[in-house]
C-alpha cells in the first residue's frame, strides 16, 4: 500500500510541468540601425510582443543635421509598432570608457565594456516590464571585437544574462537560448547570417519593405581616430570628466594650450552659436571683435597668460588682410578688448592642435 502510494506521487511529480522562465515578450535593444530593426521584424513574424530600448551616447557617428540616433530610433519603433524607452548614458558610461575592464579596439573603444554596461541597465529594465529575454541585432563576426563568439560569451555571462540575450541575425550559429529550448521562439525560422557584409541584411531590408534605414552598419565615434585622440587628451588633462567638454569634442578645432586649458575654435557659424552657448566658471568666450570671425571657447584655467594665448590662436584664424586685430573676451558676464599684435605661426598651431 505504501509502495503504490508512493509510486502514485513519483507520477504525479513526473507529470508535472517545468515552469517556463521565458514568456512571449521581449526587450530589444534598437540602435535605429538596420541590424536591430530586422531583428525585431524577424521576432514580430513569430508573434513576440517586443518592446524597445535605445540608449543616447554623445559618441554615435549616424547623426545628420535633422536626426540623431535618438531620432532614428523612435522613428524605427514608430514604424515597426512597438514602444520605446530612451536612456541616456551618463557619467558612470565615461568611466566604463576611461577604465574598461577589457579594453579597447583600435582607437579608445571599449566595445565588450560597452555591451556589459547596457546589457545589465537592459536586464534591470526588462524585469521592469515582464519581458523575461533580450533581443539585438548583433551579427557574428561583423565586429572585431565584441562580435566574435568568445566575447559574446563574456558580454553574456557578465551582464547576468546567459541564455536569455537571442541573436536572431545570427542565432543558428550560438548554442540555443533558453526561450528557443523552451520552444517560446523557434530556432528552425531564426537566421546564420556571418561576417562582415551587408548582402544579407540589404536583402532582408528589401524582403520586409524596410526603406530609408540610416547607418546600416552602425557607427561610434570612439573608434574614429581624430575623435579618439581628443577624448584621450580629456583622460590625460583631467580628474573628473563631465558631459558638456565630451559633446563638445564634435565641434571646432580643438587646442591643447597646457594641461589646464584647452580652445575651441569654431569652424563656421553654427559651431561659434554652438560654442557661445557655454557659459560658467569653467568658460571663456572669445570672439572677434569689429569683424567677422571665429568664435573661441576656452576651457579651464582663466589665467591671463592662458586668455593671452588663447587670444592669439583666435586671431591666426581671422581673414587674411586684417590689420588691426582685436578680440573680446569674455568671463562671468565681463568683457574687456584686447589688441592682438602678433598670431602663432603654422608651426606653433600645429605643436598645439588635438
Amino acid at each position: 500500500m505504501n509502495s503504490t502510494a508512493t509510486g502514485a506521487k513519483g507520477d504525479d511529480n513526473a507529470s508535472t510541468p517545468k515552469e517556463k522562465k521565458c514568456n512571449k515578450k521581449a526587450l530589444a535593444l534598437l540602435s535605429g540601425g538596420l541590424d536591430s530593426t530586422l531583428a525585431i521584424r524577424v521576432m514580430q513574424e513569430q508573434d513576440v510582443e517586443i518592446h524597445a530600448l535605445n540608449f543616447v551616447t554623445p559618441f554615435c557617428n549616424c547623426t545628420t543635421k535633422s536626426s540623431g540616433c535618438k531620432n532614428e530610433a523612435a522613428r524605427v519603433a514608430k514604424e515597426l509598432n512597438v514602444p520605446i524607452k530612451v536612456m541616456g548614458k551618463g557619467k558612470d558610461y565615461l568611466e566604463v570608457v576611461r577604465n574598461p575592464k577589457y579594453g579597447y579596439g583600435k582607437h579608445i573603444n571599449p566595445c565588450v565594456d560597452c555591451r556589459i554596461f547596457m546589457h545589465k541597465i537592459a536586464k534591470d529594465y526588462m524585469k521592469e516590464i515582464g519581458a523575461t529575454f533580450i533581443i539585438t541585432g548583433e551579427v557574428l563576426g561583423q565586429r572585431p571585437m565584441s562580435q566574435r563568439r568568445d566575447t559574446m560569451n563574456i558580454i553574456d555571462r557578465e551582464s547576468g544574462l546567459k541564455g536569455l540575450i537571442l541573436r536572431p541575425l545570427s542565432a543558428r550559429l550560438f548554442d540555443p537560448t533558453i526561450p528557443e529550448i523552451e520552444g517560446v521562439v523557434d530556432r528552425e525560422k531564426l537566421l546564420d547570417i556571418s561576417g562582415r557584409s551587408r548582402k544579407p541584411q540589404i536583402k532582408m531590408a528589401d524582403d520586409f519593405k524596410i526603406k530609408g534605414y540610416n547607418c546600416p552598419a552602425g557607427g561610434c565615434l570612439l573608434a574614429d581616430e581624430g575623435f579618439a585622440r581628443r577624448l584621450r587628451d580629456i583622460f590625460d588633462n583631467s580628474d573628473e570628466i563631465i558631459m558638456p567638454d565630451v559633446t563638445m569634442l564634435r565641434v571646432g578645432r580643438h587646442f591643447r594650450m597646457n594641461p589646464t586649458a584647452k580652445l575651441l575654435v569654431g569652424r563656421d557659424e553654427a559651431e561659434n552659436e554652438k560654442l557661445a552657448l557655454h557659459t560658467g566658471e569653467r568658460y571663456t568666450l572669445l570672439k572677434s571683435h569689429g569683424v567677422p570671425g571665429p568664435t573661441g571657447l576656452l576651457v579651464g584655467d582663466v589665467s591671463d597668460a592662458n586668455i593671452d594665448t588663447a587670444a592669439k590662436i583666435l586671431a591666426r584664424y581671422f581673414k587674411k588682410g586684417i590689420e588691426k586685430k582685436q578680440v573680446e573676451v569674455t568671463h562671468n558676464g565681463e568683457s574687456r578688448i584686447l589688441d592682438i599684435n602678433e598670431v602663432f605661426d603654422d608651426k606653433e598651431i600645429n605643436s598645439m592642435i588635438i
